[in-house]
């Protein structure tokens, strides 16, 4: 699993520009299933994805395709984590403890 964490790099209206083909692209990663919850950060400054992929480089490929990060509007953070626990519904994305 993995933490995505967005910052934004440029003012909040060139954000907002992008903001709508960024949640088309959000709602294709859902449909995917590579994206368990996602969500602005408070205050508004960038926002956080929960993701799920085979491998780092996917993630990579994933968030280079980012209307934001196409638009240069957002700069990604990426940290992996193994989940070895979850809430109910969540159990197929736990992996042992070693």
């Amino acid at each position: 699993m993995f933490v995505l964490e967005l910052s934004y790099t440029a003012p909040l209206e060139a954000v907002d520009a992008v903001l709508p083909a960024h949640v088309a692209w959000l709602d294709e990663q859902y449909a995917r299933g590579r994206f368990l919850a996602s969500g602005r950060k408070n205050p508004r400054e960038g926002g956080v994805i929960i993701a799920v992929a085979p491998d780092r480089a996917e993630i990579e490929r994933i968030t280079a395709g980012d209307p934001f990060v196409t638009a240069g509007v957002c700069a990604y953070r990426v940290t992996e984590f193994v989940a070895t626990k979850t809430a109910p519904g969540l159990e197929r994305y736990r992996e042992p403890r070693t």
